[in-house]
């Protein structure tokens, strides 16, 4: 008897769209996460990227539990001594408020060649247009 592995050609990859208005950050990062992974997935292998797309929309209206609005603080490193840098997630939300999603996904996919393959199947929009139409997302409902 033989096991069955899934190879590349045999993926047929759909995509969703997830409305994050209202959605609590990490129920849907992990809502996505798992999408993006495959672990959905009958066929779901740990070592293959099989996977779907997901697209994130209205980014900027996320909402976070607790006093996070006020403590949270997103640090990063610029790679040279001294180079450590902090920006509150007020001021995140403000600038970039798509980079609070894309941060709360990327720390729950693996850190290795294939979780960063799999992270570019990610696409988050800080409003609700988005120009993915032609693929047909399904919608997904994070409750």
């Amino acid at each position: 008897m033989r096991t069955w592995t899934v190879r590349p050609g045999d993926i047929e990859r759909d995509w969703y769209v997830i409305d994050a208005q209202d959605a609590i950050l990490g129920r849907l990062a992990t809502k996505a996460a798992t999408i993006l992974r495959g672990k959905h997935r009958p066929q779901y292998s740990p070592h293959a990227d099989c996977g779907d797309h997901v697209i994130v929309i209205n980014a900027d209206k996320v909402r976070l539990t607790g006093r996070k609005e006020e403590q949270k603080v997103y640090y990063r490193h610029t790679g040279h001594p001294g180079g450590i840098k902090s920006t509150a997630l007020k001021d995140m939300r403000e600038k970039h408020p798509e980079r609070i999603i894309e941060s709360a996904i990327r720390g729950m996919l693996p850190k290795n060649p294939l979780g960063r393959k799999m992270y570019l199947k990610l696409k988050v929009y800080a409003d609700d247009q988005h120009p993915h139409a032609a693929q047909q997302p399904k919608p997904l409902n994070t409750d």
